[in-house]
């Protein structure tokens, strides 16, 4: 069974600190917990939300001094009874106080156990417990509030307004079939197709930012692309402030792509220094181009880096041309109009990709005249750095996840909504083409399905549920 009734056992704090907290959970907590501490009264009467000291006692001998803090059912983490531990952060005194405690009755909880329960219990939804996980590793300002939308019901109330509209729609077919047309006058097909395609545009608004939502929760991938010796190692330092990067006047020195990460302004980039592209017989070289061409590809911005003190020239053979763009508009963007004069990448853009044109040494060429919607820097003193950092941040549109949005993050969501979107296009067809109303209705029901499956509002088969809690909350 994916959740039993046994009274259970985990640490609830990372290894390593000055204070641990081990967290017991069950319908026999505090007996449990009664057996190997000792306070001023059982915790098996006390009331709940209440914190008591007293020592942990090991064969006979005080093994630590400690603070419990009761819980009581349904008004718990759980729903259960519960208690947590808090001690001292040796490692001795953590695993020695799991033992007595599973020697007194309990059992090791496994692997988002403790929110496998509450989310049986009704105290969150499947996406409120994936949050928690997403809450425990963030790692920036934007991650967090990412999650923490997403903990606060966000993802829940988006989706159950699509799902109270949606079963509007199957009630009022269903009144169809149930009776005659002369007694019940069914809505004009033409509002509902109206209604169907504004639903369908909200799942696929939501769909789309999945790309802002995973970027920001795994770092948003910056690429810095350009030929050898352009200056992409010396940024890369000068971005992170630390010799990361081995740099060298030797072209081709960087054969591998180098990733770190930094955080500017409350977001984590994930830079992305990669092998100069140029034309080359290296075999090692030719492997390190072709991963910099796959780091492009996965990039949500593009860095092209160029010599201010060299004549233009492309980065990767043909002639200038015009500059491309992708669909963000920031300052240091490329634009076709405005970087005529400036090597063109030889490579494609995505829609959802951004290129920032960068001129590097510009410190050895004080009169040289950026091209409009480019960025001059010098990575070696510092010269623009800010500013790039300005730019980069600017580039990512948090305006939604910080005053409200909804913002997808979880590739799970994104496959149910894609799933959603999907059966909401039959749907449509099949009002085009006349379907019989019970079947326009069940395939509607079809989208409800995939929509409450992010929520676990409909039944999780357990081996889907134990995927989830098994990768998505550790120890919690």
């Amino acid at each position: 069974m994916i959740c039993d009734h046994d009274t259970i056992a985990a640490p609830a704090t990372a290894a390593g600190g000055a204070l641990a907290v081990i967290r017991v959970s069950g319908g026999d907590a505090l007996t449990i917990c009664d057996r190997i501490f000792r306070g001023s009264a059982p915790l098996a009467d006390a009331e709940g939300y209440t914190v008591h000291y007293g020592h942990i006692i090991a064969d006979g001998r005080t093994l630590d001094d400690v603070l419990v803090t009761v819980f009581r059912a349904p008004r718990s983490y759980t729903g259960e009874d519960a208690a947590e531990i808090s001690c001292h952060g040796s490692q001795y005194i953590v695993s020695e106080t799991l033992r007595l405690l599973t020697a007194a009755g309990a059992r090791m909880a496994q692997p988002g156990e403790f929110t496998i329960r509450a989310y049986l219990a009704g105290k969150l939804d499947l996406s409120q417990a994936e949050a928690v996980a997403d809450i425990i590793a963030s790692s920036s300002r934007a991650s967090h509030a990412l999650a923490a939308n997403q903990m606060r019901g966000g993802y829940s109330a988006a989706f159950d307004t699509l799902r109270e509209k949606l079963l509007h729609l199957t009630s009022q077919l269903e009144l169809e079939l149930d009776f005659s047309e002369e007694e019940v006058e069914f809505a004009d097909r033409t509002q509902l197709r109206d209604t169907m395609r504004q639903i369908k545009e909200r799942i696929d608004a939501l769909r789309s930012s999945f790309s802002l939502g995973n970027a920001i929760k795994e770092g948003v991938a910056v690429a810095i692309v350009g030929a050898p010796n352009v200056g992409k190692s010396t940024l890369l330092n000068r971005l992170l402030n630390e010799e990361r990067a081995m740099v060298s006047d030797i072209a081709g020195t960087t054969r591998d792509v180098i990733e770190e990460r930094a955080n500017i302004d409350g977001i984590v980039f994930r830079f992305l220094d990669t092998a100069g592209i140029r034309s080359t017989n290296d075999t090692l070289e030719q492997m390190g181009i072709a991963r910099t061409m796959s780091s492009i590809e996965r990039a949500q911005i593009i860095i092209r880096l160029i010599d201010a003190s060299q004549p233009a020239v492309p980065v990767s053979g043909g002639s200038p041309s015009s500059g491309q763009t992708g669909r963000k508009s920031a300052p240091a963007v490329a634009s076709a109009d405005s970087a005529a004069d400036t090597p063109s990448p030889n490579f494609p853009l995505r829609p959802d990709q951004t290129l920032l044109t960068v001129y590097n040494k510009i410190d050895k060429t004080p009169r040289f005249a950026l091209p409009e919607g480019a960025v001059g820097i010098s990575a070696r003193n510092g010269d623009g750095i800010d500013d790039l950092r300005r730019i980069l941040r600017d580039a990512v549109d948090t305006e939604a996840l910080y005053h409200g949005g909804t913002v997808i993050s979880n590739s799970r969501h994104y496959e149910a909504l894609t799933s959603a979107s999907e059966a909401l296009s039959a749907a449509l067809d099949g009002l085009r083409d006349n379907l019989p109303t019970d079947l326009l209705s069940e395939e509607i029901r079809q989208v409800i399905r995939h929509l409450s499956g992010v929520t676990g509002q409909d039944i999780v088969p357990e081996e889907v549920l134990k995927t989830i809690f098994s990768k998505f909350c550790i120890g919690k």
